[in-house]
């Protein structure tokens, strides 16, 4: 069906609104709004009819609905004052007041024309670039063509809070949308490093969703996965595939990039190669490699000093070295930890990376637990689907004696991205969670497997010696607290403030008790 009001025609057999030849980008639950409130446009429709309908009586919030309402007006060239087309009865819901005029398809009616994708190969940005493709439905079901799109949709959006990556607006990536694609060609009319393509298949009342991210200029297969589920969950599976997929690909970006700068030659990186030269560096987690990284990162900053990310992780650098008890000028050091947290924090005052690495070290080194825990709240709700966020978020709930919480966070980072590099320190935070939380094997066990993923981690160390001995298991807390002694030979009971976290009291005194009857000298 064709429903044509003004200038608009919004074809809901595919799913499209257009303004006379332009299509309008517009998220499925607001193109279910539009289709509803035009079919029904004879009455006025309430809340709880358009949470019926659109939502399935799922609860929602009041600003959910509000926020819905605006972006099918402003679709349509409407507004909260002037109403010309949805107008709002106070107390009562809303009502299409436009004229509209409907016209059924026929079985032979040639299809919208769509536009033909440009064969002239775009420039790529100066930072990764991804076009994720409209999913293919392979059920033969016309209603999968909803879910697939919104996924797809769904998974932009999210991938669009990285500010760090250039990703291609739906309108250009589904004029794709039922045609035969070469990758490769996608990447260079779209001018992307990257695409990420999938299907959808249905099989009686389950759904298999599979999803593959492609280097496009060279065809290889960065990543795949399939997800499985029921159609009676299906808005939640939507959610759910969006963020297993955007937390799957992002460190798969990140390490292609990497690998991408390290081939570069020395003479013509710029401000980016040298920020991702660093992260190499830092994820070798020794204290060569994280002076080399902290080169780096000056070099890039030096570069581009606006740029927030180098800042941010050469700040995260210093608190490796707080740590593992690497700091030779205490004062200056932390003075350099926090100079560099605040200018992430400055700079990137809509990132959630530089925000969450910042707003940790300002707690961790500098001491401004409060103000660092604000940055990594913020972080949290510019980006709910940015695994470290969620990571950081736990450590502040572990340190702020809110252990059972600080669980839960952890555990979405760690589900978010699962093969992530910063793996260890996922785990690190969970058993410090179920330390605080009196739970010493469930410590232990998470610390030996940040150990097992990090060897040269100090704080999984004193976690496994403590969570040891407190557990009642001497031998391998006498094991345990060896290995720390050989990576700190220095370090002491008496030493503990200067490297540990800033724990409530009685987990630092219960973190000294551990260590005490492991064997560490006073």
């Amino acid at each position: 069906m064709l429903y044509l009001f003004e200038n608009y025609r919004l074809d809901t057999d595919r799913r499209e609104l257009h303004l006379a030849a332009s299509l309008v980008s517009v998220e499925p639950k607001v193109f279910d709004l539009l289709v509803y409130v035009i079919r029904n446009r004879e009455r006025v429709v309430s809340k709880e009819d358009l949470i019926a309908a659109i939502w399935r009586g799922r609860i929602i919030s009041e600003s959910a609905l509000t926020t819905c309402i605006n972006a099918a007006r402003n679709a349509i060239g409407d507004s909260g004052e002037a109403q010309h087309l949805i107008k709002t009865l106070p107390r009562k819901g809303i009502r299409f007041i436009g004229i509209v005029k409907e016209e059924a398809k026929s079985a032979a009616a040639p299809p919208v024309a769509t536009p033909e994708p440009s064969h002239t190969s775009l420039a790529l940005p100066d930072k990764p670039s991804i076009a994720v493709l409209p999913f293919q439905n392979m059920s033969g079901d016309a209603a999968q063509e909803y879910f697939a799109d919104g996924m797809v949709e769904d998974i932009i959006t999210a991938l669009s809070r990285f500010r760090n990556l250039f990703v291609v607006a739906r309108n250009s990536s589904f004029t794709y949308k039922g045609r035969a694609t070469d990758v490769k060609q996608v990447g260079r009319e779209l001018g992307v490093r990257y695409v990420l393509e999938g299907s959808v298949r249905r099989a009686g009342d389950r759904l298999r969703i599979t999803g593959q991210l492609i280097d496009a200029s060279t065809g290889a297969s960065l990543w795949a996965d399939r997800f499985d589920g029921v159609l009676t969950e299906v808005f939640e599976l939507q959610d759910q595939v969006a963020a297993s997929v955007v937390g799957a690909i992002i460190p798969r970006v990140e390490e292609a990039e990497i690998e991408r700068a390290r081939r570069k030659p020395a003479d013509s990186l710029d401000a980016y190669d040298l920020y991702l030269r660093g992260l190499a560096r830092m994820y070798r987690m020794t204290r060569g490699a994280h002076e080399e990284a902290l080169t780096l990162f000056g070099k890039s900053s030096q570069l581009d000093p606006e740029f927030a990310l180098p800042y941010a992780r050469a700040a995260h650098l210093y608190g490796y070295r707080k740590t593992n008890g690497w700091v030779v000028d205490r004062a200056r050091e932390t003075a350099e930890a926090r100079r560099l947290a605040q200018r992430a924090v400055h700079l990137g005052g809509d990132d959630a990376v530089a925000l969450s690495y910042g707003g940790f070290i300002l707690a961790y080194v500098s001491g401004e637990f409060e103000d660092g825990a604000a940055f990594v709240e913020r972080a949290v709700s510019l980006n709910a689907n940015h695994a470290a966020t969620w990571g950081f978020s736990g450590w502040f709930k572990a340190c702020f004696g809110e252990p059972e919480i600080a669980i839960e966070h952890v555990a979405i980072a760690m589900r978010l991205s699962p093969l992530d590099p910063r793996t260890f320190a996922w785990q690190d935070y969970m058993a410090l969670a179920h330390f605080c939380a009196g739970r010493y094997d469930e410590a232990t066990i998470w610390a030996e497997r940040a150990l097992r993923s990090q060897p040269n981690f100090a704080p999984a160390m004193r976690l496994a010696a403590a969570g040891h001995a407190l557990g009642g298991r001497p031998a391998e807390a006498e094991k345990a607290v060896g290995r720390l002694r050989q990576f700190d030979p220095q370090l002491r009971l008496s030493g503990l403030p200067k490297v540990i976290r800033p724990l409530i009291a009685k987990h630092r005194e219960k973190l000294a008790d551990g260590l005490r009857k492991a064997g560490l000298p006073e």
